[in-house]
């Protein structure tokens, strides 16, 4: 039987069925143990360890463009959702989000040009979150109010925390960090608690994740524990059982001078019916691939393209990398188009690890 097919049949099996009705089931999650002590602290740790690197020694990074990319379809989410709440709402109109995972505060800008009126930050690194809360102080003409809450947000009831916890959220984001909630079901639960329970009716999440049917199929392609390129690896355990939780599914993830952490399968239908129960909506779900040719739709996205460097020119004296066949395609892409010398591409491993990410939006019902 085909691996692959053998692995969509496990994803829709009578066991991963009957684990889904223990989610739907109230009655199964008194019965659970206490949150187990797990990785939070390692990944808080790395990412309080993390240099904040300036523009000009992030343009030396071997994956500068495919950053810039994601940064490119983070924009274009944002932008989808925040046009989402606004079709239905009257000029002005106030839009309150939630950013989990904020980070160093990458997205700002973005929220800046969102037009929205407050900005709730939270995350588990407390010296990321600080950087976050100097760089909004540091950014002119900023038209938001903010406020910054240090929680491990899969363990930690954000309610009881936030400055003005009967406001309803429009929106909340998690970018590259809703994974790291299927530790345990537990962790996933409250998690999309903290989402669903600060959503006013008609709001809605959005979030960026690795693609678990994509990265399973990498592996069973390439055989054995692991699998990558020369800008990322993904490793599963030895001993990984053949018959894998749907929860704690954990595997070690390095992007090359970014992430370096443990990290955990989210498995499509299990995701969908858990925020189902949370009165959490599928909207759709998106591959990146999808979603680049989505927004090169848009004369606003294509602009933004150029704008924020998210391609580069080939071929150049300073590309990113001198490996053979790093840009093989657009080799043949100039080949076959008559009278173009130079092309915009990322190069050939940066693209396949920007192709292992998935996004999803949710509507609250």
């Amino acid at each position: 039987m085909n691996s692959m097919i053998a692995h969509l049949m496990y994803l829709t099996s009578g066991r991963d069925l009957r684990q889904a009705m223990q989610i739907l089931n109230p009655q199964k999650l008194s019965e659970m143990m206490l949150m187990p002590e797990g990785h939070g602290s390692t990944v808080a740790s790395f990412y309080n360890n993390l240099e904040n690197k300036g523009l000009q020694e992030r343009s030396q990074s071997r994956i500068y463009y495919m950053r810039n990319s994601n940064n490119w379809i983070k924009s274009y989410i944002i932008s989808h959702c925040l046009e989402l709440i606004r079709d239905r709402q009257v000029d002005d109109y106030p839009i309150i989000v939630l950013d989990l995972g904020c980070g160093k505060g990458g997205d700002l800008r973005k929220w800046q040009k969102g037009n929205i009126r407050h900005l709730v930050c939270a995350d588990i690194a407390e010296t990321s979150l600080q950087q976050c809360k100097e760089r909004y102080e540091t950014t002119r003409n900023i038209r938001f109010s903010a406020e910054f809450i240090v929680a491990d947000c899969t363990k930690t009831r954000l309610k009881n925390k936030m400055k003005a916890a009967e406001k309803k959220l429009d929106l909340v984001s998690c970018q590259f960090a809703f994974h790291y909630s299927f530790e345990s079901l537990p962790q996933a639960e409250t998690m999309l608690q903290n989402i669903s329970e600060n959503l006013k009716r008609g709001g809605y999440f959005c979030t960026t994740i690795p693609n678990a049917n994509e990265i399973m199929s990498r592996l069973m392609k390439n055989g054995g524990k692991s699998f990558g390129n020369e800008v990322y690896r993904i490793e599963f355990p030895e001993d990984r059982p053949d018959n894998p939780p749907l929860f704690g599914d954990q595997y070690n993830f390095f992007l090359e001078g970014v992430v370096d952490c443990p990290e955990f399968l989210v498995h499509p239908k299990t995701l969908e019916k858990l925020a189902e129960k949370w009165n959490l909506e599928l909207v759709w779900c998106k591959s990146f691939a999808t979603l680049y040719n989505d927004a090169l739709k848009s004369s606003d996205a294509q602009r933004l393209l150029s704008v924020m460097y998210a391609l580069e020119t080939y071929p150049s004296r300073n590309l990113v990398t001198e490996t053979d066949g790093e840009y093989s395609h657009a080799q043949q892409y100039l080949s076959n188009k008559e009278g173009a010398k130079a092309a915009r591409t990322l190069s050939k491993s940066e693209w396949e690890a920007m192709s292992l990410y998935q996004a999803y939006v949710f509507r609250k019902t």
